[in-house]
């Protein structure tokens, strides 16, 4: 127990020595690392909120599915609800689509409409709501195939513009996060190096008197891994600030706004993600850079 304390006790001296004597180049590294980290932790977010928006409007997109003539709706709903990603079925007969749609028109007879043209003119629907919004496109599809149905309608334009737009943003974050980590990266690595240089003497000497090369090297990679935890803490921080501030502005909007806002609130699960997710990002980038800085040195 005494020499576990022992060997601690050095690793954290030796960490923080080296961290004092990078100097501004601490800096200019945990700079880089946040600035990608919030880059980083911004889009995945943004992601999240898209996705929430697919489900929060994607799912309320109902599938309109229009019945052949003489063919009754309460007859093919029980068997358009056992369909696979089949959330509900609403049947709506042609005397109920009927009265709507004069009702919307604005006319006040509807018998002396229906006289006119020579009875009703619609068929029954079926109103379907589908599991996700991915799934909206299949269901069409495999609702076009159930017998007695005339024809299928629903908003595919904006469920399709929507998807791309999240594929669009998934592949700019990830082009854009794995540019900066290279940076920071490249950063940690000179930073860590400049360090390693600067103790030259004292590592030299550490191997005459027989130190393992692992052990004199160790605080070095614990060096680059506490400057990509930095780095993930602070942008956290700007992430929370900035998260706080769009909050404050959402709450003095419309209640539509606000109806918005507090269907994209963070999750529980995504609460614990997002700083997780930035923590094993920024940890991982600092032991990359720290690493590279050590094995020239170390291969000596």
């Amino acid at each position: 127990m005494l020499q576990f304390i022992t060997k601690s006790d050095y690793l954290l001296r030796e960490t923080l020595l080296g961290l004092k004597r990078g100097g501004w180049m601490n800096w200019a590294a945990v700079s880089t690392v946040t600035v990608l980290l919030f880059l980083f932790g911004t889009s995945l977010q943004a992601s999240w909120q898209l996705d929430k928006l697919l489900n929060q409007f994607g799912s309320q997109l109902e599938v309109s599915v229009y019945l052949d003539t003489g063919v009754q709706a309460a007859d093919v709903t029980p068997f358009i609800a056992t369909l696979p990603g089949v959330t509900t079925a609403t049947p709506v007969t042609k005397e109920e689509a009927w009265s709507g749609l004069v009702r919307d028109l604005g006319l006040s007879d509807i018998q002396g409409a229906t006289e006119q043209l020579n009875g009703n003119p619609l068929v029954d629907e079926i109103k379907v709501k589908a599991n996700s919004s991915e799934e909206v496109p299949v269901l069409a599809e495999k609702l076009k195939q159930v017998q007695g149905v005339d024809e299928v309608q629903y908003v595919d334009e904006a469920v399709q513009r929507m998807t791309e737009l999240n594929q669009g943003l998934n592949w700019l974050s990830l082009g854009i996060t794995n540019m900066l980590s290279l940076t920071a990266i490249a950063v940690i690595t000179t930073t860590i190096r400049l360090i390693v240089m600067a103790r030259r003497r004292e590592i030299e000497v550490m191997q005459l008197v027989g130190a393992t090369t692992s052990w004199i090297y160790l605080p070095f990679i614990l060096q680059g891994l506490t400057l990509g935890i930095v780095g993930a803490l602070v942008a956290w921080g700007f992430i929370t600030g900035v998260q706080h501030f769009i909050g404050e502005m959402l709450a003095q909007q419309p209640e539509f706004v606000q109806f918005l806002a507090s269907g994209l609130q963070p999750t529980p699960r995504e609460a614990l993600l997002l700083p997780m997710s930035l923590l094993v990002l920024g940890g991982s980038v600092g032991l990359i850079g720290s690493l590279f800085a050590v094995r020239r040195f170390a291969a000596r």
